[in-house]
């Protein structure tokens, strides 16, 4: 419809106060300016300058088309200058397992926002297993999930281990100290969703233990299971780092034998290499606390 070209030789008669002085200032013969302008009233259908014998001057729709147009040409230029810098800007499409997003993804994200102020990032919290097939399929350029559900093809980087504990409310039980697995296997238990590692976990430690399965409801939300457990529903499997980050909860930590602890959940932080490396070593870089991107 129009080109920066136009664009130019119209700031050129509004500068100079009209089609000469353009030409004398640009070098574009006044004949060609007027063509320019005229082609390009005709193409749009609007009429850009009013003539009257004291020079030309810009009509609204003229001043409209100029003002909207100086914006296009500033962000033209503002995105040469990011290419041509290496600014790192754009969405980042980031998938994370609940677990650390109350953990690891609010300092990850305050560490990018400083590294890269022109970042945007669009966040998905879901399962590991639903992330995986989500960053195969190109809907997400990062995914923070557990270690067994990582594509193999992706590029994976561990991160720390996340450890879980047996919490309750000490207003609503009383569990002997030290619990064994028989003590917890009689009370309602609020763990992680069904088919998740952890909920695995701890169907795989407890029903055994009785002719009955223990009564295992399972949460996708954590916070949820945080308000169940503080509210004296069941004896919840919540990480430490989550409950000391709620400080509105009071929940006490059942102290168990050995055989009753439950293994630290593995996450890492993945993606995949032919088509997101740039971004995928600069969050991975954030994530684990590094100074510079990885190489």
């Amino acid at each position: 419809m129009f080109g920066f070209r136009d664009i130019f030789i119209i700031q050129a008669i509004v500068q100079h106060g009209g089609f000469r002085a353009a030409s004398d200032a640009t070098g574009v013969a006044q004949s060609a300016i007027s063509r320019r302008v005229r082609h390009l009233e005709d193409r749009m259908k609007i009429t850009i300058f009013e003539r009257d014998g004291r020079g030309v001057r810009l009509t609204a729709v003229g001043r409209r088309l100029l003002e909207e147009a100086e914006t296009l040409i500033t962000q033209r230029d503002r995105i040469l200058d990011e290419l041509t810098q290496n600014v790192m800007a754009g969405v980042v499409r980031l998938g994370v397992a609940e677990t650390l997003s109350h953990t690891v993804l609010p300092r990850m994200l305050t560490e990018l926002r400083r590294r890269h102020p022109l970042l945007r990032f669009e966040i998905s919290v879901d399962t590991s297993e639903q992330m995986a097939r989500m960053l195969v399929a190109d809907q997400l350029d990062v995914a923070m999930l557990l270690r067994d559900q990582a594509p193999r093809e992706a590029t994976v980087a561990p991160l720390p281990p996340v450890s879980l504990g047996w919490f309750v409310s000490a207003v609503h039980f009383t569990v002997a100290q030290p619990a064994n697995v028989a003590d917890i296997a009689h009370l309602p238990i609020v763990t992680f969703p069904k088919g998740t590692l952890p909920h695995r976990q701890v169907d795989h430690l407890l029903s055994p233990t009785r002719r009955q399965a223990a009564v295992v409801h399972g949460s996708a939300s954590l916070a949820t299971m945080l308000q169940l457990v503080d509210q004296g529903f069941g004896i919840g499997t919540i990480p430490h780092d989550l409950v000391a980050g709620w400080p509105q909860v009071h929940l006490h930590e059942v102290i168990v034998t050995p055989e009753a602890r439950l293994p630290d959940l593995e996450f890492v932080i993945c993606h995949m290499p032919d088509r997101n490396e740039k971004i995928g070593r600069e969050v991975t870089s954030a994530a684990l606390g590094l100074d510079a991107p990885m190489p």
